[in-house]
């Protein structure tokens, strides 16, 4: 075995190279290892659809990030990254040219809405003014582990008892049932179903309305951002901070093995044989199943736990398509033009009649997107009068049927996937006519090529696992959780399949790497204790 260090993490993503800087800043050696040849994980950028175009591989425009307490804390603007933000986060249009539209300015946003319904402009300033009192307060509890003790208290004083029992229910509404009881117009719904979806969330999900509140309370606080010049910047921020704090990271390393000894987790195997020993901890970003059957091995596990396993979800499978165009989309709505961020689709009727093809395990016939264009954020991923776009949609992890009615059966095969694309960008179309006769050269990811490029997105699952609540908080990813440690001492859940979940925001890796020097500290005074007995 190598000559050990402190802490062992598994995966060079965003969660991973957070909790690597955690640890290596607090005086520990820590060595990254990473599968594949390049850092980022499903945070990276690069010219997919055509060289001088910068595409976002993978995630790409980040509410989340500038809430993080986690991110936060790193300062990586220091260490290069540069955020850009378009003047309006997100844009919902419509083929008849309405739009409703998110704003930094929350003025904007309310006259958005106001067209769409006499009084609704001010219905959004009150809907807006309960995130300015709790969305602080509630984003500290949400990024912590369970019992997130310090937020709750924040969010208790903020709302008051009864205030807090109406925010209660108001957090288990689906977004459908949020947008009847407090706005009038269907703008408003649009916003906010949209977002509810971007989340994974269809319109009659227990807590959608609960995640579109936090998109759009972030997205008008923050914006959507992205860091100039590719999401690759924010990874090469954290790689930068953690060498410059002296931990290691290794790519084309990949671990095949969780080293298991006396219900510890000692180190791991690489798939060329090298074992590499961790003093004080294993911090895995591995998804939840591939860890414990694929690396672990369920013979080290609890019986319970293993049938729990079994039952963890994952979220639905991804199609997205990358696209280098010759100018920016046309959108017939002006608002859409200065979005970084669209959702496509007619309303909320046609949200809930896609989610139930997914659910019925159908490919939909008119897929809801979530789209993105550069041109209005971060011109410097483009040359001059150019665009570089995406969107991507759910189909199921396991195929039954087309809603279409072209038989496409998810094998993504060549016939499939242009069938597919060409749904998508009949979509766009709709919205942007012109649209298609500026694509320049395209790329797309089908579930199989995510999981090949990425193992983590197995079957094209980008979010670590549903976010339906079943499996979020205390249940994610099996009950009891809802914190890093796992049954085995020394071995921690890193990443999207831990508590909070998928987004980037770097929770789930600083919240292991606190949980590994809290354990490694409980321990030390352990073996003081007894090693001098009273």
């Amino acid at each position: 075995m190598r000559a050990d260090v402190d802490a062992i993490v598994i995966g060079a993503g965003h969660n991973g190279l957070v909790a690597a800087n955690v640890l290596a800043e607090r005086g520990w050696r820590v060595l990254v290892l990473e599968e594949q040849a390049t850092p980022g994980g499903a945070v990276k950028s690069g010219p997919i659809a055509e060289p001088g175009f910068t595409s976002d591989l993978f995630s790409s425009f980040y509410p989340l990030a500038l809430a993080s307490p986690a991110l936060g804390a790193l300062e990586l603007e220091r260490w290069g990254v540069r955020w850009r933000r378009a003047p309006l986060p997100v844009a919902h249009p419509q083929p008849d040219g309405r739009c409703a539209a998110l704003s930094l300015d929350a003025d904007e946003t309310a006259a958005s809405l106001e067209r769409f319904a006499p009084g609704d402009g001010e219905r959004w300033h009150r809907f807006q003014a309960t995130w300015e009192r709790a969305g602080g307060p509630f984003m500290d509890a949400l990024l912590r582990p369970f019992p997130p003790l310090r937020g709750s208290a924040r969010l208790a004083a903020a709302l008051g008892p009864l205030g807090l029992l109406r925010f209660t229910r108001f957090a288990l509404l689906p977004v459908r049932r949020l947008a009847e009881e407090r706005f009038r117009g269907e703008g408003a719904a649009w916003l906010l179903a949209g977002n509810a979806l971007h989340a994974d969330l269809t319109p009659e999900s227990a807590g959608g309305g609960l995640f579109a509140w936090v998109l759009c309370g972030l997205g008008q606080q923050h914006g959507f951002p992205v860091p100039e010049g590719g999401a690759g910047r924010l990874v090469e921020a954290l790689v930068a901070r953690l060498r410059a704090h002296g931990g290691e990271l290794t790519c084309s390393a990949e671990v095949t093995r969780v080293l298991v000894r006396g219900g510890r987790a000692v180190g791991v195997r690489l798939r060329d044989g090298t074992e590499v020993s961790a003093a004080r901890g294993v911090l895995a970003t591995t998804l939840a199943p591939l860890l414990f059957r694929a690396l672990v091995g369920e013979q080290h596990l609890p019986a319970g736990f293993v049938r729990d396993l079994g039952r963890f979800q994952l979220d639905n499978g991804t199609v997205k398509v990358d696209w280098s165009l010759d100018a920016p989309i046309p959108w017939t709505a002006a608002e859409a033009r200065r979005a970084g961020t669209l959702h496509v689709a007619d309303g909320v009727d046609a949200l809930t009649r896609t989610t139930g093809q997914l659910a019925g395990r159908l490919i939909p016939d008119r897929p809801f997107l979530v789209a993105g264009q550069y041109a209005p954020v971060d011109p410097t991923r483009m040359p001059a009068g150019r665009e570089v776009a995406w969107a991507y949609t759910h189909v199921p992890q396991r195929v039954d049927g087309d809603a279409g009615g072209e038989g496409l059966t998810g094998a993504w095969d060549e016939r499939e996937t242009e069938r597919f694309v060409a749904r998508i960008e009949a979509e766009i179309e709709a919205r942007a006519p012109g649209f298609r006769a500026l694509i320049r050269r395209r790329h797309v990811f089908t579930p199989a090529t995510l999981e090949a490029a990425n193992r983590n997105l197995l079957g094209g699952a980008i979010n670590g696992g549903t976010a339906q609540i079943h499996q979020q908080l205390v249940f994610r990813p099996v009950p009891g959780l809802g914190r890093p440690e796992t049954p085995l001492r020394g071995l921690f859940l890193a990443g999207a399949s831990a508590h909070p979940g998928g987004g980037v925001h770097g929770a789930a890796g600083a919240n292991a790497a606190r949980a590994a020097l809290l354990a490694w500290r409980a321990g030390a005074v352990g073996r003081a204790v007894r090693s001098h007995p009273r």
